[in-house]
């Protein structure tokens, strides 16, 4: 600032700016929201990429400690940026647009700050997707001298003390004579009152508690108070799965031992909100354990999935735009099973989904459908044996096990490894499409109650409460849920027969049924033998057999 206002005509008054801001917080100058204010310093700095002369504002909304205290404007990219170039008339030059879509700048009313898009007007890297721009640009500054790579950690003081009830409670006690002293180790853990009142505005409901509120001076055993602000719930969630593996030690947080075993956490699922507070919060918790000997590893998840979340007419439910769909009405009306089926049906577990009151009902149908085809074989399912002859079955219910099969090696690899719940519910529902083909046809009762089982089980995850009565009902043998997984048979996925295309010239002229494991040859002979094969080519010249196995013969003829 001592360089800018050296010599310049407009020092006072960019230092009083200055003097000003100061006693805006931080909140209020970064905000969205609030007045874009700044002071042209007279002075210019040159683009180094295009050799334009920039104008150097000092503003009330660009921090000090982010990067080197000076950021580069970028009004129809940025929508604080926007607002002070519309209030101030400085240029706007559109830098970047969607994909497909070209914007004009005389009809936009604020700035495009999507995370994708192509960069415009901005010389060789027009054109380019913008995060791949990103690197060429800082190449090119690399290449050119005047810039470099660097990564800048912004990190700030985490204010953890909370005016609630719920949370730790700091254990510190104010004494008029000591100042702030400690809770001995022996008084610890400091306990929530019970005895408080929830109407305090803005101060602690633990300040409402008198009981809590008084005490004695550890050290000099004076009059004192406690502290009745709480830690940020933050604090408990950055170490809890640790504490989950030794709950009821009372000699020390956990046993070494016992957290290497189970510890560090396989599977971390939860929404994008927790990447910057939750996730980041356990691993400082986790890399200060680890440098204290206290556990052997030093980040906390193994894995992580991020979650989507549920939208309503194309943006997140909120009370305000009055798009949030009651759960209770939905449960009232269908059921918990139907809202928690629809919900990891309508779109991958890790995408946003859109709230379709169709796809409730498609959900409901579904399991109105499980619970009728289910309901007509009972009979079947209770009379049928769990080891029956898997051999004695008839080509087309051998095809329905084969579908049974490949749909538990589907469902098992989906949710096991995938986390794709919607495709494993696809699968599910082809299933009892197939199974829904035998409705009017005698079928051995044996499979059926195989079906039967494994429907269950693999439906139990995603729909809890219809497959328990499904369950009690047919099988009676405790819950579903605590039977085990199914295994699906490698044998039985295997297709004895197969369809193959008979091509004449590369016309489809017949179809014919083959054994799966054929070769090329035995394709070619099977083809060969055929009665319509023979009537097309006769008294004509084959000149090549093309095989695709598994798929097709096409014979070429000429003649």
């Amino acid at each position: 600032m001592d360089k800018i206002c050296k010599d310049n005509p407009k020092a006072e008054a960019i230092q009083a700016f200055c003097a000003r801001v100061r006693n805006q917080s931080e909140l209020e100058r970064t905000s969205s929201e609030s007045e874009k204010e700044g002071i042209f310093t007279g002075i210019y700095a040159i683009n180094p990429f295009n050799g334009n002369k920039v104008q150097l504002w000092v503003t009330n909304y660009v921090l000090a400690d982010y990067g080197t205290g000076a950021v580069m404007g970028v009004p129809s990219g940025d929508q604080r940026d926007w607002m002070f170039a519309k209030k101030y008339d400085l240029p706007i030059i559109l830098t970047i647009q969607p994909k497909g879509q070209e914007l004009k700048l005389e009809e936009m009313t604020e700035a495009y700050t999507d995370k994708d898009g192509v960069l415009v007007n901005s010389g060789k890297f027009s054109g380019m997707e913008m995060h791949k721009a990103m690197s060429g640009i800082i190449d090119e500054a690399e290449a050119q001298g005047f810039g470099q790579r660097k990564v800048n950690y912004r990190l700030r003081d985490w204010l953890i003390s909370r005016q609630r009830y719920w949370g730790a409670p700091i254990p510190v006690i104010h004494c008029p004579h000591c100042g702030e002293v400690l809770v001995p180790e022996k008084d610890l853990p400091v306990m929530l009152p019970e005895d408080v009142s929830f109407d305090q505005g803005s101060l602690s409901p633990l300040a409402s508690s008198e009981s809590f509120v008084h005490c004695k001076c550890p050290q000099c055993g004076a009059d004192a108070t406690r502290e009745t602000d709480t830690m940020d719930t933050f604090i408990c969630s950055s170490w809890y799965y640790l504490r989950y593996t030794d709950p009821k030690n009372d000699q020390a947080p956990f046993d070494k031992d016992k957290v290497n075993y189970w510890a560090p956490v396989d599977q971390y699922i939860g929404g994008i909100e927790h990447a910057i507070l939750h996730l980041l919060y356990s691993r400082f918790f986790t890399k200060v354990l680890h440098d204290a000997g206290m556990v052997d590893f030093d980040e906390p998840f193994t894995n992580l999935l991020t979650q989507g979340m549920v939208l309503k007419d194309g943006s997140k439910m909120s009370k305000s735009k009055g798009n949030v769909v009651s759960p209770e009405e939905i449960i009232a009306k269908y059921g918990a099973d139907t809202a928690r089926l629809f919900i990891l049906f309508a779109a991958p577990v890790d995408r946003d989904l859109e709230w379709s009151d169709q796809g409730v009902e498609g959900a409901y149908r579904f399991l109105g459908r499980v619970w009728r085809i289910l309901g007509h074989f009972e009979d079947d399912i209770k009379a049928g044996s769990d080891s029956y002859d898997t051999a004695a079955l008839t080509k087309d219910e051998k095809e329905l096990r084969r579908i049974l099969h490949l749909t538990i090696k589907k469902v098992t690899e989906d949710v096991r490894d995938r986390f794709m719940f919607n495709t494993a519910i696809s699968s599910v529902m082809e299933l009892v499409n197939a199974f829904y083909g035998f409705q009017d046809k005698s079928i051995n009762q044996g499979l059926v109650r195989e079906i039967a089982s494994n429907l269950i089980k693999m439906l139990a995850p995603f729909a809890p409460h219809i497959t328990e009565e499904l369950w009690s009902r047919l099988f009676a043998d405790g819950s579903v849920h605590q039977q085990k997984w199914p295994v699906y048979d490698e044998a039985a996925t295997k297709q004895s027969e197969i369809e193959i295309v008979l091509q004449i010239n590369g016309k489809v002229r017949d179809k014919i049924m083959v054994s799966a494991d054929l070769d090329r040859a035995a394709m070619e002979k099977a083809a060969m033998e055929l009665p319509r094969t023979q009537e097309l080519t006769a008294g004509k010249q084959i000149v090549k057999v093309i095989c695709v196995p598994r798929k097709l013969v096409n014979i070429v003829v000429k003649g």
